[in-house]
């Protein structure tokens, strides 16, 4: 069998993929609420003749590929959900459902799983191994890797490596990040809740001001980097909320303040919270107040396996070539890291970046991504399947 040119099987099949995305973009769908979006992944893949369930943590599918030979099972995700967010673009194929946007790339990773499972579809007589397509909903913080692992993905059969791939705004078009080990943060949520006692605000002396001590609790806890993190190593802490009181004259009786802590590493993330937690006690009582903090974690770090990124890299080098394979992490969650904790594996970006209208940063109400990327992350996918499941493909 000749040696499959995936890039050009993808520049082929472009074309459908910029329709599916664009028709995916005018209709996004929230986490778990993705029933459009699976209704026509299951669909396409009954019709490549992939064995497809429906309902796999809530909305999620699963297609399985059986190559005709025995092999390894190779688990492919791509996730469909979009964010809560009012899309302030004025392309063609805008969103039509108020209030909500594929604000970070998931309409593209859809489209290009569906490519991948064509393209690959039509080996299947030479694979000697599986291919589990895995589409995922809710990735945006509501748990849908977790939803879909306690529905059985994988189980039945369990895959011996997972790769997972990201459209990636911030890396230019043309280039691709590979690395190996953690390549995104793990993520967790802390709510700080200041307890004082309200009164007039012409009378503060009367009165125990929660939102003083919340205003130098939160300068306190930018110290907790950079004088108790080793400059070598990454920890991010962020605050993002601080709500308090209902007008101007009145002090309230209690402050809340939101924020996220991200790293790589478990126990600089445990220590972290522990300096959040004595600062914040500390500062608090500074100020005669009590405080109540909450945690929540939201996803694990995003590890990559040597073996699986090292196939994932030649595959890059053999798609985009070795001056365009970029060594480079990020503080952004995922929680494909549920599944590579599971499961040996690699997550990679696929820049998508330009000056013009693909400036936007992930989360924007303007986002877009250059819709040439998807043939990058096509053709690499596809590759990095078949050097696992098509290895006779130049007898």
């Amino acid at each position: 069998m000749t040696r499959p040119d995936f890039r050009h099987e993808a520049e082929t099949l472009f074309d459908e993929m910029v329709a599916m995305r664009r028709d995916f973009h005018r209709h996004p769908e929230l986490g778990f609420q993705e029933t459009r979006t699976s209704r026509i992944v299951a669909e396409r893949l009954n019709e490549l003749g992939l064995e497809v369930q429906n309902g796999i943590g809530q909305t999620g599918v699963v297609g399985l590929l059986e190559g005709a030979k025995p092999g390894p099972t190779i688990l492919l995700r791509f996730d469909m959900d979009a964010l809560p967010i009012q899309e302030e673009s004025d392309h063609a194929y805008i969103s039509q459902n108020g209030g909500v946007m594929h604000a970070c790339g998931h309409d593209g990773h859809t489209s290009m799983g569906l490519t991948v499972a064509k393209i690959m579809s039509q080996y299947q007589a030479q694979m000697a191994g599986t291919l589990k397509f895995m589409f995922q909903p809710a990735e945006e913080g509501l748990g849908g890797a977790f939803a879909m692992i306690a529905g059985g993905v994988l189980r039945d059969p369990k895959p011996d490596a997972a790769l997972a791939m990201h459209v990636w705004t911030p890396e230019p078009f043309g280039n691709v990040r590979v690395v190996e080990g953690p390549c995104m943060a793990s993520s967790s949520v802390f709510t700080i809740t200041v307890q004082g006692k309200g009164g007039h605000g012409a009378a503060p002396h009367m009165a125990i001001d929660p939102i003083l001590a919340g205003a130098h609790i939160i300068t306190a806890l930018q110290s907790i980097v950079s004088r108790n993190v080793n400059p070598q190593d990454s920890v991010v802490v962020s605050i993002g909320q601080f709500d308090a009181g209902t007008t101007f004259n009145v002090i309230p009786d209690r402050a809340v303040i939101k924020g996220t802590v991200r790293s790589y590493n478990e126990e600089l993330h445990r220590q972290a919270y522990r300096r959040i937690l004595e600062m914040a006690t500390d500062m608090a009582k500074a100020f005669h107040c009590t405080i109540n903090m909450e945690t929540i974690a939201i996803v694990a770090a995003v590890v990559n396996a040597p073996e699986p990124t090292a196939v994932v890299r030649n595959a890059a080098v053999q798609i985009m070539g070795e001056e365009n394979i970029v060594e480079h992490r990020t503080m952004a969650s995922e929680d494909m890291g549920y599944v590579l904790e599971e499961i040996p594996g690699c997550y990679f970006f696929i820049g998508a970046g330009n000056d013009a209208e693909c400036s936007y940063p992930h989360h924007h109400p303007k986002f877009n991504f250059d819709e040439r990327a998807m043939i990058d992350g096509v053709a690499i996918m596809a590759q990095a399947a078949a050097n696992y499941v098509l290895h006779d493909n130049e007898s």
